[in-house]
């Protein structure tokens, strides 16, 4: 992570704030492990989200799916309407399950576990610090002393 440019810190003065400091002891690969687990965590949060949006767009198009057999009702079609009522709105779309407990079950049994897991690593190996991956890349990419390359906000200044 840190290369030849580990001199630039010295020279603007500034590093990452205390939260993004790695710990006395804490290895490279222990930094690289913790930040390739943290990926997987905004994965698994990015995944989170698109359910909730498939959740979302489902129940959407169950509600409008009652409203088109009200209309195609007062349109006279009654038996078509009739069909879609009974075989197609209020579905499970999955075997016994609506998309909430869906949800819930991936929020519950899978999710929940992978945050606990994650946060549990980085209490046990960094004291709780998160993004030091991003941190010592953040320096490695930097220009020291460059406007909008600074090491933190101006109010974490030392």
């Amino acid at each position: 992570m840190t290369d030849e440019r580990d001199d630039d810190q010295a020279t603007d003065g500034q590093g990452p704030d205390d939260a993004h400091v790695v710990p006395e002891g804490v290895s490279e690969a222990t930094v690289e492990a913790l930040g390739t687990l943290s990926a997987a965590l905004e994965v698994l949060e990015h995944a989170r989200g698109l359910l909730y949006g498939f959740h979302r767009l489902t129940g959407t198009a169950d509600l409008n799916l009652g409203e088109a057999v009200e209309q195609l009702r007062k349109a006279g079609h009654t038996e078509l309407a009739e069909r879609i009522d009974t075989e197609l709105v209020g579905r499970n779309v999955i075997d016994g399950r609506w998309t909430f407990q869906i949800v819930e079950d991936y929020d519950d049994n899978y999710y929940a576990l992978a945050k606990e897991l994650e946060q549990t690593a980085r209490d046990q190996l960094v004291g709780g610090k998160r993004h030091l991956y991003e941190a010592s890349m953040k320096e490695d990419r930097r220009t020291a002393g460059r406007r909008r390359h600074e090491a933190k906000p101006a109010d974490l200044r030392d």
